[in-house]
């Protein structure tokens, strides 16, 4: 029998669940072997399936365990309904797709617009034999977009962080490279009652943040930060002449074609790291409408080793991140957004954000006892962000895209957090 105590003193919320999440692992197994070591030994769990063959690098097997201890509880009723359930690994998701295609795979998890919206017309799925669902969730959106690093002197200013988001053509970019499938991110967690986008602050999480109003736009109590909005024309004049104001009144002005601060001469011209390629057409896009601006930016790719490198130790100007955000946000946010890792190096306080504000919400989001003070701290912290214009928000699904073969079916209902395998069954038809 394992006991633990928990200190009343010190209380931390999150610890019973982070507790309750981790495996217990069989001591006599592990005792003989080294923890630390990589090993294709198939693994004693205590779960519904068993590994029943690996093949690295290309396959894994789950079985049906017909002793599963948990088998006959009631929330296990329809669960685990397949015998067998095998996994390929392929390199690319090209090869992934050609695969489904032709049948060597029951699900294909979509992620790429273009190929969603045009890809899917090919024998099998004309004959029905494959079917295509967007399947809504109720995850938040997380926080993906182009991340300033306010270490570097020219973004020091709030004001200069907003007049730059003015360049980036959110519309242009759906319409021409994502057919038009993305929402705009509004704010950290959009798409949950943890989020107060698009509407008056409640007065519950207006209550937090008014001890900071000094230091906060008044907006963050009204109707939040609103994000610059295109047509999607590509003409985006009206959005630059409201940037040049904006660095106007914040000291910056455009001498023979570059923009630079009044007050130190410094130049406007940075860097946008990037480690995928895929985004090198977004980056390029937000760089030449800058250009417009009088900044000089430039788009490098590097590999995933130096990359992470860098991050580490918050060597760049801009990069372009996602965040991701669960329904229950806890300790991680200190580690996200709070002053003392805004220092450290490893931590993912990428933008380097160090604000009264925001640490006073984390601790008021970590400190709730209850769902509704815990959403107005949320909605308290996700407005307090937003005020800081840190990132420039990009995109984010409220649906999971994926081809399913006709045979297997789900329930109506999709879970909050997504679909899940493990109650689908399957129906084989002729």
């Amino acid at each position: 029998q394992v006991v633990f105590h928990f200190d009343t003193e010190l209380p931390d919320r999150e610890m019973p669940l982070i507790l309750a999440l981790m495996p217990i692992l069989p001591k006599h197994w592990y005792e003989l072997r080294d923890f630390s070591e990589t090993s294709l030994d198939l693994p004693v769990g205590s779960g519904p399936y068993q590994v029943a063959k690996i093949t690295p690098g290309r396959q894994i097997v789950y079985q049906r365990n017909a002793d599963y201890w948990a088998r006959d509880l009631p929330a296990n009723r329809g669960q685990y309904n397949f015998d067998t359930i095998r996994i390929d690994y392929y390199r690319d998701t090209s090869a992934g797709f050609e695969a489904f295609k032709t049948g060597l795979a029951s699900l294909h998890e979509e992620r790429d617009p273009a190929r969603w919206a045009t890809g899917y017309d090919f024998p099998a799925a004309r004959k029905g034999k494959i079917e295509k669902h967007a399947l809504p969730h109720g995850r938040p959106s997380g926080l993906r977009g182009l991340v300033f690093n306010t270490r570097r002197q020219i973004f020091t200013d709030p004001r200069v962080r907003k007049a730059l988001s003015h360049a980036l053509d959110f519309e242009w970019l759906n319409a021409n490279y994502y057919h038009n499938a993305y929402q705009r991110i509004g704010g950290y967690f959009e798409n949950s009652d943890l989020s107060a986008v698009g509407r008056p602050l409640p007065e519950a999480a207006a209550d937090l943040l008014r001890p900071y109003a000094g230091s906060l736009p008044e907006t963050v109590f009204t109707q939040g930060t609103s994000l610059p909005a295109t047509d999607g024309s590509g003409r985006i004049r009206a959005n630059l002449r409201k940037a040049k104001q904006i660095l106007n009144g914040a000291g910056w002005a455009v001498e023979n074609g570059q923009l630079r601060n009044r007050a130190n001469g410094a130049a406007m011209t940075f860097e946008i790291l990037l480690v995928r390629p895929e985004d090198e057409k977004l980056a390029l896009s937000f760089a030449r409408n800058a250009k417009l601006l009088g900044a000089k930016i430039s788009v490098r790719t590097v590999d995933s080793t130096q990359y992470e490198e860098r991050l580490r130790n918050f060597d760049f100007d801009m990069i372009i991140y996602d965040w991701y955000a669960s329904l229950s946000p806890g300790n991680e946010q200190l580690y996200y957004w709070g002053s003392a890792a805004a220092d450290q190096p490893g931590t993912r306080n990428y933008p380097g954000i160090k604000s009264a504000a925001v640490d006073a919400m984390i601790g008021h989001l970590l400190n709730a006892r209850d769902r509704d003070n815990f959403a107005a701290a949320a909605q308290a912290l996700e407005r307090a962000l937003s005020a800081g214009h840190y990132v420039i928000p990009l995109n984010y699904l409220p649906v999971d895209w994926v081809g399913v073969s006709s045979e297997l079916e789900r329930p109506e209902k999709t879970p909050v957090y997504g679909y899940d395998m493990n109650s689908w069954w399957q129906e084989p038809k002729n």
